[in-house]
């Protein structure tokens, strides 16, 4: 008699696996911590709330940049004349080659005006997409022509929101950093509250706009929180390849947008070789970073229509070097210590004499010499304290009470932060990326567990609940500490209303585009012709860009109108470069603001063998001029100097002459 089951059409082995499955879950469930739903529920929130701050604090940082510049300016309400000449000096230069490409009929001519370049250096024609950085103006231009919002938005305020936007990026990526550093949102909290607070030292972008790094640092900045994230281990492979092309495009963008990439990024170079020499990153994620750099610079060389001075960078030199040395000296990192010492030694000197010998090469074959000067400034000096062998666990584990475990990405940053320290003591612009990453470092220390576990076992009062306490209380006391001490202070230069006002200024670019033709050759100060070509158009003889050999050795020349030279030889040399009209400025002629010895009118006197105006000593191979200075002397209207130059324009600030034809 067949049973009950049976005649259902139910197997015993059916019900036998549904009882085995269920016991299973069940088991499964039994393994689970009993808080773990509602602990992922936590760090949901926690992802979710952190995120939505590190964007508010961002747009925050944007827009109360925005507002001091349209505070200290009343951008809104002044001429447009006025609002290009506060784009000082080089920001000028940049900014005329947007309202160039604004200007252009088509793109394709406006592209065209920039490739064959004849009135950014007179009797030159000079490509400037090879020459400079100037691709955001050449997007952003192309970005504003395409979209409907001529109507709406005037070029100028689409070029400085987009700046000031790119802040707000900038704040947002080093809060990540400082979140993936620390584990707490917390610490990206307290990083950007401290960008904010010492504004003066981390961005100048309320008042410089236009500059290369006000571009390039926010990419810079996502770059090092994507790398942050790479260095950690046991990432998903789809999330590895995810963030390697996040640090591509990254290093990419940051290396098309500054011409000083290539030191930022031997800095990083730096510091990977030296993870990767200790024994504390991957070699395979090391030689992806190199690779990507490498990758990164190549195709900014292409764009820029193979700039030289990107193929004979330190940088391409060093990367290769170190893949090669790592070819050619296989198990670097096995061994006894001393033969581990003695293979990172032999390493070390194999690498500099590869950088070395490769860049020299690279150089003799580009006959390079526009870069000279950067490379006097650039004196890498680096170290890092010993580290324990891995092979010795019974030292860890006596060590471990006073030391703390430096993860590779700790580590990265750590070294990083420091070697642009060092960076920023030679270089005062380099100020601001160092105290950027300063803040995003000292935010992290205050929020790391590490540190805190350490802190509290050497005061013997360690205790996991004391450390979450601790890890969390003295951020927030710091953050309220921060907001009464700053809050009244921001509040005060919100308020603070303030006016362009330059009339000289103002009065000579408005006297240029009446009284001048189109077509006319401007020389004086690298600054003041920036604003030249900007309001006016104007042709110039010499521009505030240095990475050019040719350009600094003209600029000297020019200058020569404040230094003790004869009006013929003044003369001479301002014609030999189609030299119409000269602007001579009081400021510079007189100038009492530095000490002597450092003010331009010194400096070209030491260089020409003349001593030096005013009381002090001089050094003995300085002679007295046969002339006196050219741009006092020739204000007293002299026959010779009548001869040559004809004044035309006069006000407080300036004084402009028409250069008379060669005969």
């Amino acid at each position: 008699m067949m049973s009950l089951r049976q005649r259902k059409g139910i197997k015993t082995e059916d019900i036998s696996e549904d009882y085995s499955a269920q016991e299973e879950n069940v088991k499964l469930e039994d393994k689970l911590p009993s808080g773990y739903t509602s602990r992922r529920l936590w760090k949901i929130l926690s992802f979710t709330a952190g995120g939505t701050i590190a964007l508010c604090i961002g747009l925050l940082t944007s827009v109360y940049l925005a507002t001091l510049h349209e505070n200290d300016l009343w951008f809104s309400n002044i001429k447009e004349v006025e609002r290009e000449i506060s784009f000082r000096t080089e920001c000028g230069l940049y900014y005329s080659y947007y309202k160039q490409m604004l200007q252009a009929p088509t793109l394709k001519q406006g592209l065209h005006g920039l490739i064959y370049d004849n009135k950014t250096e007179s009797m030159r024609t000079i490509n400037l997409l090879e020459r400079m950085n100037i691709y955001q103006e050449v997007f952003l231009s192309i970005l504003y022509r395409a979209l409907p919002i001529q109507k709406y938005l005037e070029p100028v305020y689409f070029y400085i929101y987009t700046l000031f936007g790119l802040q707000a990026i900038y704040v947002t990526a080093l809060y990540i950093t400082s979140w993936l550093l620390s584990g707490t949102w917390l610490s990206g909290l307290l990083a950007a509250f401290w960008y904010v607070t010492n504004r003066i030292d981390t961005t100048r972008v309320e008042f410089t706009i236009p500059l290369r790094e006000n571009w390039a640092l926010p990419f810079f900045a996502i770059q090092i929180a994507a790398i942050t994230y790479f260095l950690r281990p046991n990432l998903q492979p789809l999330s590895e390849r995810l963030i390697l092309l996040a640090i591509f495009i990254s290093t990419f963008l940051f290396s098309l947008t500054w011409q000083f990439n290539q030191f930022m990024m031997l800095m990083q170079a730096l510091v990977l070789f030296i993870l990767d020499s200790l024994d504390m990153l991957p070699a395979v994620k090391a030689t992806w970073l190199y690779n990507i750099q490498i990758t990164g610079l190549l195709l900014v060389c292409t764009l820029q229509f193979f700039n030289s001075m990107i193929l004979g960078s330190l940088l391409i030199s060093f990367n290769l070097s170190v893949l090669i040395a790592r070819k050619l000296q296989k198990n670097l990192k096995t061994g006894s210590f001393f033969n581990r010492l003695g293979k990172l030694l032999l390493h070390l000197f194999m690498v500099l004499c590869l950088t070395l010998f490769l860049n020299n090469i690279i150089k003799k074959i580009l006959n390079l010499k526009s870069d000279e000067h950067i490379f006097k400034f650039l004196k890498a000096k680096f170290g890092f304290g010993a580290t324990s062998d891995s092979t010795n666990q019974q030292s860890m584990s006596k060590m471990e009470k006073c030391t703390i475990e430096l993860k590779p990405e700790t580590a990265y940053n750590l070294i990083h932060t420091i070697l642009f320290g060092f960076l920023a003591l030679s270089t005062m612009r380099m100020k601001y990326l160092w105290t950027s990453h300063m803040c995003v470092f000292a935010s992290f220390g205050l929020c790391s567990p590490k540190i805190w576990e350490l802190l509290l076992k050497l005061v013997h009062l360690y205790n996991p609940k004391r450390i979450c306490i601790m890890r969390y209380s003295v951020p927030i006391l710091v953050l309220l500490y921060l907001s009464y001490k700053f809050w009244p202070g921001m509040m005060d230069e919100l308020s603070e209303l303030r006016e362009f006002y330059d009339p000289d200024t103002v009065e000579l670019m408005n006297w240029i585009n009446t009284n001048t033709p189109r077509k006319a050759v401007f020389a004086g100060s690298m600054q003041l012709l920036a604003g030249v070509k900007l309001c006016t158009g104007r042709i110039l003889t010499n521009h505030p860009h240095y990475e050019d050999k040719g350009l600094r050795e003209r600029t000297r020349a020019v200058y020569q109108i404040y230094a003790k030279r004869s009006p013929e030889e003044v003369h001479a040399l301002l014609r030999s470069f189609g030299t119409d009209y000269v602007i001579l400025e009081d400021s510079i002629c007189y100038e009492r603001r530095h000490h002597r010895g450092c003010r331009l009118r010194d400096l070209l006197d030491i260089a020409n063998g003349h001593t030096m105006d005013g009381p002090g000593e001089n050094d003995p191979d300085l002679k007295p001029a046969g002339h006196p200075r050219f741009c006092e002397e020739i204000k007293r209207n002299l026959a010779p100097y009548v001869a040559h130059f004809t004044r035309v324009f006069q006000n407080k600030t300036f004084h402009v002459y028409k250069l008379s034809k060669n005969k």
